[in-house]
């Protein structure tokens, strides 16, 4: 398999985090170029005097400004990797999805959050969706849940 450039989404989560060490030494192996892509969702807020949700340029603006300032700080876990990061706006699996086809990507590697039931019914799957819909492979990838429960715990500890 000749692996050149790998997509690696990234939503800050404890799973990305697992995803970008695994994708990073995949890119070291194959000497692959490595795209680390964040998508921003477009978010309504509660307006009391309004009295429902409405998109507002200013929030969309700072969140937007918050994602790009973390994104800077995401940067492969091993040395030497070639590696660019981009920031989309949009619905996260279709952009993922439209970016690797105009990068021509030859792999996406993707952090899973493992929800089941009524959870990822609400929440729904941006990894299924890629892994569905994607024309390259794709490998997800889920942190064991004994590391999860662990980081939510020291997490409620502080």
């Amino acid at each position: 398999m000749n692996i050149q450039k790998i997509l690696l989404p990234v939503d800050f989560s404890h799973s990305s985090d697992g995803a970008l060490k695994f994708a990073s030494s995949l890119a070291a192996d194959f000497k692959a170029h490595l795209i680390l892509l964040h998508v921003g969702e477009g978010t309504p807020a509660y307006l009391s005097a309004y009295g429902g949700f409405a998109d507002t340029p200013e929030l969309e603006e700072k969140i937007a400004q918050e994602n790009c300032a973390l994104l800077e700080l995401v940067k492969p876990t091993v040395a030497g990797v070639q590696y660019e990061r981009q920031y989309l706006l949009g619905d996260p699996s279709q952009e993922i999805l439209d970016l690797a086809e105009r990068e021509g990507v030859d792999l996406i590697v993707i952090g899973s959050h493992g929800r089941t039931g009524l959870s990822r019914l609400l929440m729904g799957s941006v990894a299924e969706a890629v892994v569905r819909h994607a024309a390259c492979p794709v490998i997800t990838v889920k942190q064991p849940v004994e590391k999860a429960r662990e980081r939510s715990l020291s997490k409620q500890e502080v």
